[in-house]
């Protein structure tokens, strides 16, 4: 695709192969690089890769197309290698210590997004500061060698294609001479850009990361506490035969019906499912996930959680996706509040399924011995405890051998003769002259409930509320509603935190925001000090806001989210955007040091810059389509990705041909050609 973007402008294929050569040169030595570091190829190393495949001929075509533009003015090959490359230097270097910068603060940054990125980002501006010095090292060498002197041989379709382009200059430059009567509109535009930015920001869906259909589901099933193996069993066995006669896109489950694989308790049970490969069946992981849930609604009996492996998490035991954790100073506070506070979850239309760690479920027997009756009676307390810790806990007193086999004694009187409170009635204790007492006679036995455990959080009691999203509802949406049933439900003594993917997600979003701003902060800084100029660069910037809003409309028509990949595709195309302001300012501040008036010089440097804007605008773009077109197995989560930067780079491409040479005629400061410093020769 990029070879046919610099073919339709080069019109030539020895030229439009040529910039190609830096692909494998820049990414050899990125490679290098990676092994420097100790990285490893992995999922975002590659990603990395393959955004970078498409950047690292940016600069070679840069070089290129001004070389190219000599010669055909008349220069040698050579001459024009030498004075075209010289001339594109500044530009070249600014593009890609730019760009690099962009990543520095995602390097740097701490967390979760510090450690998931660290890689990408560190192979990305190795990649591009490498082109750049192929770009100004090998890229003149061929081209004084590949290309004819008077240009290239014309074509046929060389002829066809000429007009259209020398009438594509002629319309852009009168397009540009009319837009710069009315040039005050260019603020309009860009508080419309500002205001895109925050209706869209505000409304679009968040979240950590879509789930990638990688054909596997989890079924986790939990039963009341104090629950039987046979009693799970027999809802597990209902469960699998749903999952088999409904499912048929299912490959293979497996059935567990706990204890057993690390399950901590008899009351649970789980199914895990593999299903086809994506491409032989109809319906997605997830279409097929929200179907089973509607299904399991049915079993009131025991509580079941349908599930899909998140794409990215720092917290591997999975889980519902809101984790919301409620603390307070003392157990009787929070065992006051979380009654309302689940009736409120389990009403609001956010929320398909709830779930809270910390129940009142676990059903206890409390045996109350009535001590004078017992000494009346002449029986001790300790023959109350040892009768019952006989007779019920399951204690293990030997072991005998029999055939060759080992097999445990265990003490305990069987099942039918202990399922209720009032078989303690049918156990006796012998006194202290030998009778044996009913039990019933000196004890009374109260039938009580309290939680199976006891949590605690940064050294609070804790509470952990977790929920799965209704259709529709995004990450953001799930913590906003359990915020609003916190300021409804918990005073001021309670406190609240997330856990598991929420907190990802929060912690997420605060990490590149803060490297959003910084990345900002440090091209300004770098491209003021390139510049010598405050307000140059400040121009330049002022292709972001126009990015970003084609980022977001890009994803509200794709309907895709704002998630971690998103997010990371827009703090790139800070820079990727940012190349064609640096094009057309700096190029105009050449024309105007050599003597031409402002207005001249902008209009001469956009018409100039058009054709190298349009290649490595289009060749970013084409890089980064087939991330947007989601093609490879499990590549779903990158889709918002590649369409936030192919959407960000054409809008902002069509705008930016417009908008900064207007700001730039109106802000850029008047510099004054000096003559008498024309003659003046360098010291060798």
């Amino acid at each position: 695709l990029v070879t046919l973007i610099i073919y339709v402008f080069f019109r030539d294929w020895g030229i439009a192969l040529r910039p190609l050569l830096d692909i494998p040169v820049s990414l050899i030595a990125t490679f290098f690089i990676m092994y420097i570091f100790g990285f490893s190829i992995n999922v975002l190393t590659l990603l990395a890769i393959v955004l970078a495949t498409g950047l690292v001929v940016d600069d070679g075509i840069v070089v290129t197309e001004n070389i190219f533009k000599k010669v055909e003015e008349g220069m040698s090959p050579i001459e024009a290698a030498l004075k075209g490359s010289k001339e594109i230097f500044f530009a070249v270097i600014s593009i890609s210590i730019t760009l690099a910068a962009v990543f520095l603060p995602v390097i740097f940054l701490q967390g979760f997004v510090g450690r998931l990125f660290r890689e990408f980002g560190v192979v990305i501006a190795s990649a591009v500061l490498v082109s750049a010095f192929v770009s100004l090292t090998l890229t003149p060498m061929l081209n004084a060698y590949l290309i004819k002197g008077g240009g290239h041989k014309k074509t046929k379709f060389y002829d066809w294609t000429e007009p259209m382009f020398v009438k594509m200059n002629k319309g852009y430059a009168k397009a540009l001479e009319k837009f710069m009567k009315f040039k005050w509109i260019s603020f309009p535009i860009l508080i419309l850009c500002f205001i895109i930015i925050g209706i869209l920001f505000s409304s679009i869906k968040k979240e950590t990361a879509p789930y990638d259909d990688r054909s596997n589901i989890s079924v986790n099933v939990t039963g009341p506490e104090g629950a039987t193996y046979e009693y799970m069993d027999r809802y597990m066995q209902e469960l699998d035969k749903l999952v088999y006669d409904s499912i048929p896109e299912n490959k293979i489950s497996l059935n567990i019906t706990s204890p057993g694989f690390g399950a901590s308790s008899v009351n649970s049970g789980r199914i895990r499912m593999t299903l086809v490969d994506p491409g032989e069946r109809k319906k997605s992981q997830d279409d097929i996930a929200k179907e089973l849930t509607k299904w399991t609604k049915q079993y009131d009996a025991v509580r079941v959680n349908v599930s899909q492996t998140p794409t990215i998490s720092m917290n591997r035991r999975g889980g519902l996706p809101v984790q919301y954790i409620i603390q307070a100073q003392n157990f009787e506070k929070l065992q006051e509040k979380i009654p309302e506070f689940m009736n409120e979850v389990n009403s609001d239309p956010a929320f398909s399924t709830t779930d809270i760690n910390l129940k009142f479920n676990k059903p206890e027997l409390h045996v109350e011995i009535d001590r004078l009756k017992a000494l009346s009676l002449g029986v001790s307390v300790l023959d109350v405890s040892q009768s019952l810790q006989l007779l019920l806990s399951g204690q293990r007193f030997a072991y005998f051998m029999l055939d060759g086999k080992q097999y445990q004694v265990i003490g305990q009187v069987e099942n039918d003769r202990r399922a209720t409170p009032t078989d303690l009635a049918s156990i006796y204790v012998r006194n202290n002259i030998g009778q044996l007492i009913q039990l019933d006679n000196v004890v009374s036995v109260r039938e009580e409930s309290s939680p199976p455990q006891l949590y605690h959080n940064n050294r609070y009691m804790s509470a952990t509320v977790s929920a799965g999203l209704a259709p529709g509802m995004s990450m953001s949406d799930g913590i906003a509603a359990m915020d609003r049933i916190k300021e409804k439900v918990l005073d001021q003594s309670f406190t609240t935190d997330l856990s598991g993917e929420s907190r990802d997600f929060v912690e997420s979003s605060s990490n590149t925001l803060f490297a959003f701003g910084l990345a900002l902060l440090l091209i300004y800084l770098i491209l003021a000090a390139q510049f010598e100029s405050f307000l140059d660069p400040f121009i330049i910037i002022l292709t972001v806001p126009m990015a970003v809003a084609g980022a977001l409309i890009s994803l509200w028509l794709f309907d895709q989210t704002w998630n971690i990949f998103s997010q990371i595709g827009t703090i790139m195309l800070i820079g990727l955007v940012t190349k064609n302001g640096i094009l057309i300012v700096e190029f105009a501040n050449q024309m105007r040091e050599e003597g031409m008036e402002k207005f001249e010089a902008i209009m001469h440097s956009a018409e100039s810059r058009l054709r190298p804007i349009l290649m490595t605008s289009l060749a970013i773009a084409l890089g980064a389509l087939p991330i947007a077109m989601s093609l490879g197995a499990a590549s779903t989560s990158r889709i918002g990705m590649g369409v936030v930067i192919v959407g960000g780079t054409i809008f902002s491409l069509i705008l930016t041909l417009f908008i900064i040479p207007a700001i730039y005629y109106m802000w850029s400061r008047q510099k004054k050609h000096r003559p008498e410093f024309d003659n003046i020769k360098s010291y060798e």
